[in-house]
């Protein structure tokens, strides 16, 4: 994405030809990146992580507050993919494209329903594993 930002850059400076859809390729190029890869995030555990009460708290005070954080993630995270499902059929039954490409938006979609799926299959496993 960053070389076709600056091949984009480029070409719009010296030969005043920008590279044609370039918003729409980086945004489907994001939701790939983001949603495919978050969870890998979920699964190892790395989120960004405010730690303002561990240092207050005993060590299995802060377990549970992990436990209760990934059971909120879950719920949170099945709701968004309930919500989102139905989105997603009607935009691909409308047939739904990019103004400048003419991109099914379903291919949009389809990034970010396997990775808010996976994220919680992801919290799923963590919330099974907790007990160890």
């Amino acid at each position: 994405m960053v070389l076709l930002t600056v091949a984009d850059i480029a070409l719009r400076t010296f030969f005043s030809t920008p590279i044609q859809g370039m918003l729409e390729l980086i945004e489907l190029g994001l939701a790939c990146t983001i949603f495919l890869a978050l969870p890998a995030v979920f699964l190892r555990d790395e989120h960004l992580v405010v730690d303002v009460v561990d240092h207050f708290v005993r060590p299995g005070v802060v377990r549970l507050l992990d436990l209760l954080g990934a059971l909120i993630s879950l719920g949170v995270l099945a709701v968004m993919a309930w919500q989102m499902l139905p989105l997603a059929r009607t935009m691909h039954e409308f047939g739904d494209v990019t103004s400048d490409l003419s991109i099914a938006k379903i291919w949009y979609w389809l990034p970010v329903l396997a990775g808010v799926i996976a994220s919680a299959a992801a919290t799923a496993v963590f919330v099974v594993r907790w007990k160890r």
